[in-house]
């Protein structure tokens, strides 16, 4: 290529830098910058030009002193070569421009040079096995002469992703080792696999048609295996096996388009613009950190049907290969579940229940797409939340990853847990319909279009925060250090992956916890319906507000949540602008403004309320000690923070051991007696709550209520059990009852909780509530219960306040 035809081709140019912050990191490497380039050509070398004076970073065209200073080379290298006049091909011996600066290292001990790969991907499409049009033009594609550069160009300039690396010490590669050419060699070679470790986390593996999967699905030993129980003998019985394992597999593959996904881009970047007023990606350093030469799992929360498009669009926009996402097969509509294929997503039944073939093929098509390096994305819930917190964790696609790995293990596998923070859901409405008894509404390709009316409202921000990665190999070993050495099944079963799944599950919904995102929304909600009409005088307002952002300060859940920069005031003017809240004129002269929450959307802010429950539960729960107590000892406060944090722990993935619980709560307590919320200390082993007519007071009673109400309902099920008595209810009844009794209390006495009816966190409590031994069943069922659970009840009293223990008595009497 020419310098004329450069400088004709730069205006058509158009590229992207990632990462955003490299000239921050880089201003404070302690030696000169070289880069690293994987092909010697000029059309790299005038892209990397062009981004670092975009990025001021270093540019490529300084030199370095070599030979002892006396002679110079420019600062880039290239780690392939095109050799050849006619039939180009690439030279991949070591660079020639490493030897002089491994030998001006070994002469001068205080010489270094910072070594930063910057790839170039001209157009992010992956190879398409068996096109030989994409072949021409895609990124990493072998041919490599001079049409093949021209067409590139032409097709692929204004789609193009330049990645820089991290600082690398020259000397710190070469280490202990002479500096010839085998040393050259050797950081050449760990190079390289630099640059194709990038390529697969930035760009992807190379794509098979769809025929290629199929028979690599239908060809495994599991699958024919399968297919021989089920069609039985016969010739003709195999092939109509064979036809129906196809039709599964076309039921289920998903079938990527990059040029769809391009499309995609456009498009919802100026819808997140039109519907959101920004989408805020955090912790995007930990794909950078893992994303190279592992097997990426996301496994996000599931709070809307706009997780699927949102966080695709956020990992292509950090410039990674977008993941293949297992959806519901109820979103398998005409026409949009074809698009949905083109955008890398696979369906999944509800239930595999009945059908043994179609679970073989579906566990083996994931194991296919996972063992050629696909990143793979599915919800760990399973469905979408209807309550805001998160669901217990479905552990079948988990297992399925972990078996699949085991059978498999080409690449080690990392699960990314990724937090999603909506300041408004378009689909909240109906969840509180659902929670309520109204029937679900069926996906269906009018229903989508009926809902693009929405786009004209404002939903605020939205907040996509990457938790701690956890890592399956790390988990392995602890649970089983010779695993690499256990037979498994062609199913990759084994009698300790049981455990290994389970624990798994656990510590990546904490981490999605651990990753949460504090909007003014949230902080809005949890105050205001934590009193009776869900309104506050504007002052009394700003300082609880005030109390949960220092709380957040002084008690951090974690280094990864995420907190809002506006102050108390500036919460509520969002709020307003949200419509969120209203103002109003107080009853009484002097009493300020009255905020409080819109009344049309006042049902559905329980639902942003419980995104960041975990994050006060124990401050909450600690100040629910005081709501009928005015005094307390530590000890005290010690015995029912352990009563009831198994539950709410268990409930809202807590982070906490229950070893962890007695360092934590003393901390707690020193923190609210800091912010003046308690008074006492440690020393003198005992707590009280401020003056009842003190500010502090209000503020340690609002503290409490969103735990209140999680005591509360535990309180229904165990005073339904008392007043039915041992070995009178099973589990079943015990939760029809919860929820007629929910109903009547509503009725009743206008107590209003859209947890209250569902029937998920009922099943959940009493599940844990046998599993702890509190509770046993006998052969039919019914549930036995001894003087463990007349305590509990009994320590009730010291949390709930007498009014409403005695309203829920009642209803359970009546």
């Amino acid at each position: 290529m020419s310098r004329l035809s450069g400088r004709l081709w730069l205006p058509w140019l158009r590229f992207t830098s990632l990462p955003q912050d490299a000239a921050e990191r880089l201003s404070a490497a302690p030696a000169p910058v070289c880069y690293v380039l994987e092909r010697q050509s000029r059309g790299d070398a005038t892209v990397l030009r062009q981004a670092c004076e975009r990025a001021g970073l270093p540019l490529p065209m300084r030199t370095l002193s070599i030979e002892g200073a006396q002679a110079t080379q420019p600062a880039v290298i290239a780690l392939a070569r095109p050799v050849g006049l006619l039939r180009q091909r690439m030279d991949r011996r070591p660079a020639l421009q490493l030897l002089p600066l491994l030998r001006r290292i070994a002469a001068d001990p205080g010489f270094d040079v910072t070594l930063v790969t910057a790839a170039v991907y001209w157009g992010r499409a992956p190879q398409r096995q068996g096109s030989w049009w994409r072949l021409a033009l895609a990124e990493d594609s072998a041919l490599v002469g001079r049409v093949h550069r021209l067409l590139t160009l032409l097709f692929n300039s204004r789609d193009t992703l330049v990645q820089f690396g991290p600082g690398q010490s020259l000397r710190a590669l070469l280490g202990g080792e002479a500096a010839g050419n085998l040393a050259a060699r050797r950081i050449a070679k760990l190079l390289q696999q630099q640059f194709s470790h990038a390529r697969a986390a930035h760009i992807g593996p190379n794509l098979s048609h769809q025929r290629t999967l199929l028979t690599q699905v239908l060809r495994t030993r599991a699958v024919r295996s399968a297919v021989a129980q089920q069609a039985g003998d016969g010739k003709d019985a195999r092939r109509r096996g064979l036809l129906q394992a196809r039709e599964l597999f076309e039921e289920i593959a998903a079938n990527y388009s990059n040029a769809f996904v391009r499309l995609c881009e456009v498009v919802f970047t100026r819808l997140w613009t039109r519907v959101y007023d920004g989408v805020e990606f955090r912790h995007a350093q930990t794909l950078r950190d893992v994303a190279p030469g592992n097997e990426i799992i996301y496994v996000p929360c599931h709070r809307s049907h706009i997780d699927y498009l949102l966080l695709s669009y956020a990992i292509y926009k950090q410039g990674f290969a977008i993941p293949h996402i297992a959806a519901g097969i109820n979103l398998n509509i005409p026409v949009v579940g074809r698009y949905l294929r083109k955008a890398g997503a696979f369906f999944i039944r509800r239930s595999f229940r009945g059908n043994a073939l179609y679970a073989v093929v579906f566990m083996n098509y994931l194991a296919v797409i996972m063992s050629r390096g696909h990143p793979v994305e599915y919800f760990i819930e399973g469905g979408r939340s209807r309550t805001g917190r998160l669901l217990a964790p479905k552990t079948g696609m988990l297992s399925m990853t972990v078996r699949s790995f085991l059978r498999q293990p080409v690449r080690p596998v990392v699960f990314v847990p990724v937090y999603f923070g909506y300041e408004r859901v378009m689909e909240v409405d109906s969840y509180v319909g659902e929670l309520s008894g109204k029937p679900k509404q069926k996906e269906s390709f009018m229903g989508l279009v009926r809902s693009l009316r929405r786009l004209r409202e404002r939903f605020g921000r939205v907040h996509v925060n990457l938790g701690e990665p956890v890592h399956l190999n790390e988990l392995l070993n602890q649970h089983q250090a010779d695993w690499r050495q256990q037979p498994v099944d062609d199913q990759g079963r084994a009698p300790w992956v049981a455990p290994v799944v389970d624990e798994l599950a656990g510590r990546i919904m904490r981490n999605i916890n651990a990753a949460a995102s504090v909007t003014p929304i949230n902080l809005l909600a949890l105050t205001l319906l934590a009193t009776p009409r869900n309104v506050l005088r504007e002052a009394d307002l700003q300082g609880q507000l005030q109390l949960y952002l220092r709380l957040l300060q002084a008690l951090p859940y974690s280094e990864r949540v995420t907190v809002t920069e506006l102050d108390a005031a500036g919460i509520i003017a969002y709020g307003e602008g949200m419509s969120a809240v209203v103002r109003s004129a107080a009853e009484s002269s002097g009493a300020g403004e009255l905020v409080g929450l819109e009344p049309a959307h006042a049902p559905a802010m329980t639902y942003y309320r419980n995104n960041v429950l975990h994050l006060f539960a124990l401050p909450s729960l600690i100040a629910c000690c005081f709501i009928a107590n005015p005094r307390l000892r530590t000890e005290d406060i010690h015995r029912l923070a352990w009563r009831i944090y198994p539950y709410i722990g268990n409930e809202l993935f807590l982070r906490w051991t229950e070893e962890q619980l007695a360092e934590v709560t003393i901390h707690t307590l020193q923190v609210l007696g800091g912010l003046g919320v308690l008074e006492g200390s440690v020393e003198q082993g005992w707590w009280q709550r401020p003056r009842a007519d003190s500010a502090e007071a209000m503020q340690l009673s609002l503290l409490s209520q969103p735990t209140i109400q999680v005591i509360e309902r535990y309180y229904l099920p165990l005073a339904l059990l008392q007043q039915a008595g041992s070995g009178v209810l099973t589990a079943s009844e015990l939760q029809k009852r919860c929820e007629r009794t929910a109903k009547q209390m509503v009725a009743l006495y206008g107590y209003y909780a859209p947890e209250f009816f569902d029937r998920s966190l009922h099943e959940a409590f009493i599940s844990l509530l046998r599993k702890r031994g509190v509770l046993s069943a006998d052969a039919e069922g019914r549930l036995l219960f001894d003087e463990v659970v007349l305590r509990i009840v009994d320590d009730a009293q010291l949390v709930l306040s007498e009014t409403l223990r005695h309203s829920i008595l009642q209803v359970t009497h009546s």
